[in-house]
């Protein structure tokens, strides 16, 4: 009897095994694989790079620039991302970097309260480093490190003066940005706004919309409706760019108006190039990348610390359509 007992006991532990492996394994698949544990011997640090616009030639130069940095230091470097500005998924992608206890995250910051949550609780208390780069969160709000990226403020200041230069001291002018009204955005409509009080014969339409093609293209609608001698755009969230100039050009033609981006959006620069818009502010994403993985490295080697909490500002400048004098 004993030697049947002991049998049955064997079996529900050999099951009771296989449960508990099949049930770790649904917990912890995902489509992004953690970093692997670093061993006693490997001092090298793990770092990820975590955006919401995977396979875009701005993000792309991003990754190359922190890839090739990390490579000089030493360390080794992930790139995750979600496609689509998918919110969602990033954040559970940022989430699984805390739990995976990596030594750093450089982040593309997204201004939300669970974003924030993330930064100021969960990575906190792992101890694990956060850099925000291309977009930025407020720091006291996020208790991120530093930032690293362009000066938001200086580029709308910038898209402003060109605007000027362009149109001249008066006309109507439609800015367009996304209703989550980001960080980053602030600031370039602060930058924006800061330059033109100065001409009150510039007439400003502000206006929000959602981020998809069909609420942009309704939002440009309604605003060419209500602003019909509208002399100038300027899309404040670059990925609005390709609907607001096709949205314009089934109504009218392209070329006598102003209309001014940012060059991260995935149609920015083919726009630029062909003519359609007159000027994009170029940024610098692959010295974004370098900088961010280098100053994570200083702050894990005790080398700069604090991080400017104020940021670390890349390059930035207009490239502009030779042919305004045309307009």
């Amino acid at each position: 009897m004993k030697k049947y007992m002991y049998v049955i006991m064997g079996l529900v532990f050999v099951s009771l095994g296989y449960l508990i492996f099949v049930s770790a394994s649904i917990v912890f698949s995902d489509d992004i694989a953690l970093p692997k544990a670093k061993k006693q011997s490997d001092t090298r640090f793990r770092l990820v790079l975590i955006t919401r616009d995977m396979d875009t030639a701005f993000w792309n130069k991003v990754s190359t620039g922190a890839s090739r940095q990390a490579l000089k230091e030493g360390a080794s470097l992930e790139v995750w991302g979600s496609y689509s500005n998918d919110s969602e998924q990033f954040l559970k992608q940022f989430e699984l970097a805390i739990h995976s206890k990596v030594d750093g995250i450089i982040i593309q910051g997204l201004d939300t309260d669970e974003f924030k949550e993330l930064t100021k609780v969960k990575a906190a208390f792992n101890g694990i480093p956060i850099i925000t780069v291309a977009n930025d969160v407020p720091m006291k709000e996020s208790l991120r490190r530093t930032y690293v990226g362009s000066d938001q403020f200086r580029a709308g200041g910038l898209i402003a003066r060109q605007l000027l230069s362009d149109m001249g001291t008066e006309g109507k002018v439609i800015l367009l940005a996304d209703k989550q009204n980001e960080y980053y955005q602030k600031e370039r409509l602060k930058g924006i706004y800061a330059t033109l009080k100065m001409y009150p014969q510039i007439k400003i339409q502000y206006a929000e919309t959602g981020e998809s093609k069909d609420q942009v293209i309704t939002t440009m609608r309604d605003q060419l409706n209500k602003v019909p001698d509208v002399d100038g755009f300027i899309a404040v969230n670059a990925k609005m760019i390709g609907p607001m100039v096709q949205e314009i050009g089934n109504r009218f033609q392209v070329e006598p108006y102003f209309i001014y981006t940012f060059d991260e959006g995935p149609e920015s620069l083919l726009l630029f190039e062909d003519g359609k818009i007159d000027g994009v502010v170029e940024q610098d994403p692959e010295t974004m990348g370098e900088i961010s993985v280098e100053q994570i490295i200083n702050w894990l080697n005790g080398k700069t610390v604090p991080l400017d909490s104020n940021g670390y500002f890349t390059n930035i400048h207009m490239l502009k359509d030779n042919r305004n004098e045309e307009h």
